[in-house]
């Protein structure tokens, strides 16, 4: 999939190349202003780049150097926006239905499928008002689906919702992330959702793509600020829960002790690293309450976006595993921290995404 869009605005000029994964969740993510949304109206046709290309499974829906434009409704895609968008006179199965139609579904295909995997087969009877933000948001992923598109886009779906309801839904989007065939373009500005839910990443700012490419290798960037929320994900195994409480999650590279969790050993496990909970030394202590410390070898080093402080990239030993220490300049100096350096890596705190 390869999408490349050029809109020039009074103040703002948007311009992006976009070679994505054709499989898979790809958040695209930057501040509030930097042209996310307006990407997802080019790639939905609702905004006409006149410089643009969209190529999604083979198939071209827009080349304006050869005069192609598939306008919105020719083009196979599902839309989820903030709001779920149902139609309030309508039951859950009739919206359902609607989209079938939509796309001349007329067999129902992926119907029942689709009712468990999002798990809303006991609210086909109920209206859209009686429903919870995060059930019609899954109805609405549902009709969406039910459309049978090659690109399913996604517009902040989770914005509207409380924690309550986020928390809610979350395990959904993992199902459809896992188990959909097709692309889906997932628009955000939670960080916390995209190291979650994303496989492949895209930061833009000010109209421009600063970043692309898998979740876990531009989350380990030094060079790629996230204000205050800098750190990297590992994608772990639950290996065994231990006597004293305590489950042993295993990743190329090494192990992580985090306090007992309920999931069974077997089980995957996303984890998030923030920086600021990694600390370095140049040999292992026995005598720290520091369960995790990682060998690894220093990859970069980066000015960080706090005063007197500096990122650094790890490797960690074993695996390609990349982790970020945030430490500050003085530590730094004392330590000689620089490329091709080995230390230990003192992990303080490990936070479970799923």
């Amino acid at each position: 999939m390869e999408g490349h869009f050029h809109i020039a605005y009074p103040g703002f000029t948007l311009d992006v190349d976009l070679p994505m994964p054709g499989k898979g969740i790809t958040a695209l993510f930057g501040p509030s202003g930097s042209g996310k949304t307006t990407v997802l109206r080019c790639m939905a046709g609702l905004e006409r780049s006149p410089e643009g290309f969209l190529s999604v499974a083979d198939e071209m829906w827009q080349d304006e150097r050869r005069g192609i434009f598939l306008p919105t409704h020719k083009r196979p895609l599902g839309l989820v926006f903030q709001e779920a968008s149902l139609f309030p006179h309508l039951s859950v199965l009739e919206n359902l239905r609607y989209g079938m139609k939509r796309a001349g579904n007329t067999k129902g295909e992926g119907y029942d499928a689709m009712l468990d995997l999002l798990g809303i087969r006991t609210l086909l009877k109920r209206a859209p008002d009686s429903l919870s933000g995060g059930e019609r948001q899954r109805v609405a992923i549902a009709r969406a689906l039910l459309t049978r598109p090659r690109l399913l886009l996604m517009d902040e779906p989770l914005s509207a919702l409380d924690m309550k309801r986020k928390l809610e839904i979350l395990p959904y989007l993992e199902r459809l992330r896992d188990e959909l065939s097709i692309p889906v373009l997932y628009v955000s500005h939670s960080l916390d959702e995209v190291a979650r839910l994303a496989d492949h990443l895209v930061l833009i700012e000010n109209g421009r793509v600063t970043a692309n490419g898998a979740l876990m290798d531009i989350l380990a960037r030094p060079d790629a600020a996230f204000a205050g929320e800098t750190g990297a994900v590992l994608e772990t195994t639950v290996a065994e829960h231990e006597a004293d409480g305590l489950t042993k999650l295993e990743f190329p590279g090494g192990k992580l002790y985090i306090a007992g969790n309920a999931h069974a050993p077997g089980n995957r496990l996303r984890c998030r690293i923030h920086a600021s909970d990694v600390s370095l030394a140049l040999s292992a202590h026995t005598d720290t309450s520091i369960l995790n410390a990682l060998p690894a070898t220093i990859v970069a080093v980066a000015n960080a976006d706090t005063p007197g402080h500096v990122l650094v990239q790890l490797q960690l030993m074993g695996g390609e595993s990349l982790l970020l220490a945030r430490i500050t300049e003085r530590s730094r100096q004392a330590l000689g921290i620089a490329p091709g350096l080995t230390v230990i890596a003192q992990v303080k705190s490990v936070a479970i995404l799923r």
